[in-house]
């Protein structure tokens, strides 16, 4: 019998399996719900569960496994002692990793694989080829939460600089792609605020420049673009900065006009002016106003209150009941604070 033939037995068919006693899913006599299996998966498992009651780690507990894997990638249980019998045996997990190059690319919204990953990078110690490989996976998907968290993973559990350095690089060359990329804007802010103080970024304030810098000329571009205005908003509630203090720079968002029929004599870098290309008025620029009068309070609540009507009956009518929520509320307070 040829190995091609072979590969294509049940395991209850193959004579070097015959040593080893399947145990079959436990369903009840009559289950509600009984799931069809097909037989290839239904073999594959009733042998996994006989070697896993004996305890069996050898060679062909990978092959096992790694059919059942490619039948379920979502096997968590094979997943667990696939892992566990490649310790037992010393395998070169290399070896293993260039399978999950296959597997990781196949599966990418499976989150078994990129755990399995995960344990044997941190046998390997070996994290720097994975930023390379992370950097390819993206180009299938490149919003896929599992990828970015184990980038983040990567970056964080070995904290090496040379791993960092090119990291804001990397990030910005994602959003030239895709500037309304919300995966690649979260991983700028996970790296310039939430992973510790890296080399050359001692300077805090300096960060927030940058950033604040970086995230404007975002916005200019494609003002209605709601990553970039959430990561502002997280740059400003990071650091307790007031929003009142970027009020310059998002009034021009929130008319229905550029603020210019020809150039302005004074061209302010701080704070860029919508692209002539804009629709504007920008719905996340006019509730960034509303935030604004809002927390001065006073006669100013009332100022939000009218612009979140404008929102509800205008602009961004599919919220308007939380607008009118939001309306309820200041009056609530105006009542109260009047009292």
């Amino acid at each position: 019998m040829d190995a091609a033939e072979d590969e294509k037995l049940l395991y209850s068919q193959r004579p070097e399996w015959a040593d080893v006693l399947p145990l079959e899913q436990y369903e009840n006599i009559t289950p509600l719900a009984p799931i069809f299996y097909t037989d290839e998966y239904k073999d594959a498992t009733n042998y996994f569960r006989g070697i896993v009651r004996s305890g069996e780690m050898t060679p062909r507990v990978l092959e096992l496994t790694e059919d059942i894997i490619r039948l379920n990638p979502g096997h968590y249980s094979a997943w667990q002692y696939r892992y566990k019998t490649l310790m037992a045996l010393k395998c070169s997990l290399d070896e293993e990793l260039k399978l999950m190059d296959e597997l990781a690319i196949k599966h990418l919204k499976t989150y078994q694989v990129w755990h399995h990953r995960r344990l044997l990078v941190q046998q390997t110690r070996n994290p720097g080829p994975e930023l390379e490989f992370i950097a390819n996976s993206l180009q299938s998907d490149m919003k896929n939460y599992h990828t970015w968290s184990y980038r983040q993973w990567i970056l964080a559990y070995f904290n090496d600089d040379e791993l960092w350095s090119h990291e804001l690089d990397f990030v910005e060359s994602m959003l030239e792609i895709d500037v309304r990329n919300n995966s690649a804007w979260h991983h700028r802010f996970f790296v310039a605020f939430q992973s510790g103080v890296r080399n050359g970024d001692q300077d805090r304030e300096a960060v927030v420049r940058r950033e604040l810098a970086f995230v404007k000329e975002r916005i200019a571009v494609a003002p209605n673009n709601a990553s970039a205005w959430n990561y502002l908003r997280g740059i400003l509630d990071h650091d307790k900065i007031p929003y009142s203090e970027l009020q310059a720079f998002v009034t021009p968002y929130s008319l229905p006009q550029p603020p210019f029929g020809t150039p302005p004599e004074v061209v302010d870098l701080e704070n860029p002016l919508p692209s002539k290309e804009a629709q504007l008025p920008c719905v996340a620029a006019i509730e960034f106003m509303a935030d604004i009068y809002e927390a001065a309070g006073d006669v100013d609540l009332m100022r939000a209150a009218e612009i979140w009507r404008s929102l509800a009956h205008e602009h961004d009518t599919i919220r308007r009941r939380y607008w009118e929520y939001r309306i309820k509320e200041a009056l609530r307070a105006k009542s109260t604070s009047d009292d």
